[in-house]
C-alpha cells in the first residue's frame, strides 16, 4: 500500500508501518461511511518518538461531531443494506521494513456467562440448562477483529481441554464501554447495522471473546493463546491485524473483578511473555470533543471489570465466521455454529438487524 508521510499535521520520520489512523472514524459516519473501515488500503508511516503515547488521531471537527449524527443520516446509512469487509483485504498483509522483519499480518440474567435481559434470545429454559456452567467463570479478550480471535480460542478449547462441540463457550460480542446499552429498553448492544444508539463502538464497547475457564490454569492457557496474538515490533507488541483501528478494536480483557485480582492478575502476568503493558481501565467512553477514554494502543492491554462492565452477545451472523483473508474449515463455520445454535448459546439478538451473507464480508439485510 501507498504510505502517507503524515498524521494529522505532524510530520515523521525514522519509522514502522502502523495502520492507517481511523481519524475519527464515527465522526466519517456523519458523511455516511460505515465504521468498519476494512476497505482502507493505506498506512501511516510513525516515527519511533511517537509510538509510546500512539493514539488514533482525531480530527478535531469531526471529534466535535462523532456522537452527533442526525436520525435523517443514519436512517439513509442503514439503506445501504450491502457492506464489504474484502477490500480491506489489501491492507490484511502488513509487513515491516526488510531491515527490521518484525511482524506480517495474516490477515437482566446472566445465562452462559452473558448479562442479558428477559427479553433475550436465550429463554427460560436455556437460562436453567446454564446451570450445568456453574463450575465455570467467564472473562472475555479482545484484541482486533473478533473473527480471527474466536476461532484460536476454540481450537483451545476443543484441543487442548477436550471439549465437545455442545461444550465450546467462546463466543464473540462487545464490551468495556461505560455508555452500556441502547435502544428503548437500554438493553441492546449491535453491529454497525443496529439503530445509531445501539452501535456498539458508539457506546464504548471493543470488539471481544467471551471464554469460560474451571480454574486458573485453564485461565492462564487462554492468557497464553491472547498473547500469542501479537507480533513484535522495535517499539512493542502490536496485535496481529492493525488495519483495523479504534476504540472499538483495542486491547482490553475483562475479567471478575478487574486488575484487582490478584490470582487471575498472576496468571495473566505470567503469560505476558513480552512484557505488555497492563493497565486499569474503567470502562470506554468519548469526552465532549468525541474522544475515547480508552483508546487503541500499541503494547498496552487494558484490563476492566467484568462485573461492572459485562460482556453483550454479537449477532448470529458474526459467530464462527471465517477469518479475515483465510478460511476456516466448515466443522467450526457450519457444525459448531448449528451446535451453538441448537444449545441456544446464540441466536437472534433482539433490537439488532440480522444479516445474510452473500459473499466473503459482503452482507445485506434480511429484514428488508
Amino acid at each position: 500500500p501507498q504510505l502517507n508521510t503524515k498524521m494529522g499535521s505532524r510530520h515523521l520520520s525514522n519509522a514502522m508501518i502502523l495502520p492507517a489512523s481511523s481519524s475519527s472514524r464515527v465522526g466519517r459516519q456523519r458523511r455516511g461511511q460505515h465504521h468498519r473501515n476494512k476497505n482502507q488500503s493505506s498506512s501511516v508511516v510513525v516515527s519511533s518518538s511517537s509510538v509510546e503515547d500512539f493514539d488514533v488521531a482525531h480530527d478535531d471537527e469531526d471529534a466535535k461531531n462523532t456522537l452527533e449524527d442526525d436520525d435523517e443520516t443514519h436512517r439513509r446509512r442503514r439503506t445501504r443494506t450491502t457492506f464489504s469487509r474484502r477490500n480491506s483485504l489489501k491492507a490484511g498483509v502488513l509487513t515491516a521494513a526488510a531491515g527490521l522483519g518484525v511482524f506480517t499480518t495474516l490477515s437482566s440474567s446472566n445465562v452462559f456467562g452473558v448479562q442479558v435481559p428477559t427479553s433475550s434470545f436465550l429463554s427460560s429454559s436455556m437460562a436453567m440448562a446454564a446451570t450445568s456452567d456453574e463450575d465455570l467463570t467467564f472473562a472475555y479478550f479482545g484484541n482486533g477483529c473478533f473473527w480471527g480471535r474466536q476461532h484460536e480460542f476454540v481450537s483451545l478449547e476443543k484441543d487442548i481441554l477436550n471439549r465437545e462441540d455442545v461444550q465450546v463457550k467462546s463466543l464473540v460480542g462487545y464490551a468495556g464501554g461505560k455508555r452500556g446499552a441502547g435502544g428503548k429498553n437500554k438493553d441492546t448492544v449491535c453491529y454497525y447495522y443496529g439503530a445509531a444508539d445501539t452501535v456498539y463502538e458508539r457506546l464504548g464497547h471493543a470488539e471481544v471473546v467471551q471464554i469460560a475457564y474451571k480454574d486458573e490454569d485453564e485461565f492462564k492457557k487462554f492468557c497464553e493463546v491472547y498473547f500469542k496474538n501479537f507480533n513484535k515490533t522495535p517499539f512493542g507488541m502490536q496485535r496481529v491485524d492493525p488495519q483495523d483501528s479504534g476504540p472499538g478494536y483495542r486491547n482490553v480483557v475483562g475479567i471478575p473483578g478487574g486488575i484487582e485480582n490478584e490470582k487471575l492478575m498472576k496468571q495473566m502476568e505470567s503469560a505476558n511473555a513480552n512484557g505488555m503493558k497492563l493497565v486499569r481501565g474503567e470502562g470506554n467512553d468519548f469526552d465532549n470533543r468525541g474522544k475515547p477514554t480508552e483508546n487503541d494502543q500499541i503494547n498496552l492491554v487494558w484490563i476492566v471489570d467484568s462485573d461492572k462492565l459485562p460482556f453483550h452477545p454479537a449477532e448470529r451472523y458474526h459467530q464462527f465466521h471465517d477469518g479475515l483473508g483465510y478460511k476456516f474449515p466448515e466443522s467450526y463455520t457450519v457444525g459448531l455454529k448449528r451446535a451453538a445454535e441448537k444449545a441456544g448459546a446464540i441466536g437472534k439478538v433482539p433490537g439488532c438487524p440480522e444479516m445474510r451473507e452473500k459473499a466473503f464480508a459482503d452482507f445485506e439485510s434480511l429484514e428488508g
